[in-house]
């Protein structure tokens, strides 16, 4: 791998039907963490500002930035790297030119093998289990994403759809003797995390 760090085991992906801001979750993800900023709804000019202040929370707590886009956007934006969507494989070979990390989504195995063409660094596949952000999608199960997980990149691949940190744990017992060393990506766990903690707070608010 061309970075000087690996790419992390833990990722928020962000969402723009979370109710809580992209830029609240990442600032209380662990250090060292991971952030693939999507919301492509939103205007140029409120995306690049959402960026920037990913930027300054990635910097302060060590997270690696993904922008979801073209290489040459997510380099002049200053981004650790790209998330190429897979009709956007063709660019890794730019990506790459530009010193930028590649991650790419898969779902199944015509994906999977277009992002080992492509020498993506790391995949995302999904979903492993039932999730809000792929309604109606039958979930991969643990056999099915491992095989999928060895035909895309054979060693870094990071588990989307309905994970958590429980889910995460399971998913490594279960790669064990083989070469994957699986990460994890999840929008509603940091959401639901980020929602305990308000209610938390409230609680420790009310007057006695």
């Amino acid at each position: 791998m061309r970075r000087r760090h690996p790419l992390p085991d833990c990722w928020l992906v962000s969402d723009e039907r979370s109710p809580v801001p992209a830029a609240v979750l990442a600032a209380r993800l662990p250090p060292g963490s991971g952030v693939v900023l999507r919301h492509d709804g939103l205007a140029a000019g409120p995306r690049w500002r959402l960026f920037r202040r990913l930027a300054r929370i990635a910097a302060a707590r060590r997270l690696t930035l993904l922008l979801a886009d073209e290489p040459a956007r997510a380099k002049r934006w200053g981004a650790d790297g790209v998330h190429l969507r897979q009709h956007r494989a063709g660019r890794a070979g730019q990506a790459r030119r530009l010193d930028l990390a590649v991650t790419m989504p898969v779902h199944d195995a015509r994906e999977a093998r277009r992002a080992r063409r492509a020498g993506a660094d790391a995949v995302f596949v999904s979903p492993l289990h039932p999730t809000r952000s792929h309604p109606g999608a039958a979930p991969l199960g643990t056999a099915a994403w491992l095989r999928l997980a060895r035909q895309a990149r054979g060693d870094r691949a990071v588990a989307l759809g309905g994970m958590t940190p429980a889910r995460a744990r399971a998913l490594a017992r279960a790669g064990m003797g083989s070469r994957i060393r699986p990460g994890w990506a999840a929008i509603d766990a940091w959401t639901e995390k980020a929602a305990k903690r308000r209610q938390r707070q409230k609680r420790n608010c009310v007057p006695t």
